[in-house]
């Protein structure tokens, strides 16, 4: 298991555990991070990423990535 910010682009990954607190874990539910779902990296620059998540492009920034684990 890795945060999601140690992915690399185009590498499809299992979202494995979403960490932080609860408020943090309820905004990347609604963004559609959630356990067992597949999440692919676009493209990171300087930490931050975009990743495609349910069908949509989502850009979050490198803390946010960090707890979400894979």
């Amino acid at each position: 298991m890795m945060p999601l910010s140690m992915s690399g682009a185009g590498e499809a990954q299992i979202i494995k555990k979403i960490g932080g607190k609860e408020e943090v874990r309820a905004f990347l539910e609604k963004l559609g991070f959630v356990v067992g779902g597949e999440v692919t990296v676009i493209s990171e620059i300087a930490g931050n990423m975009i990743v495609n998540v349910k069908g949509a492009r989502v850009a979050i920034g490198k803390d946010m990535a960090n707890k979400i684990m894979v």
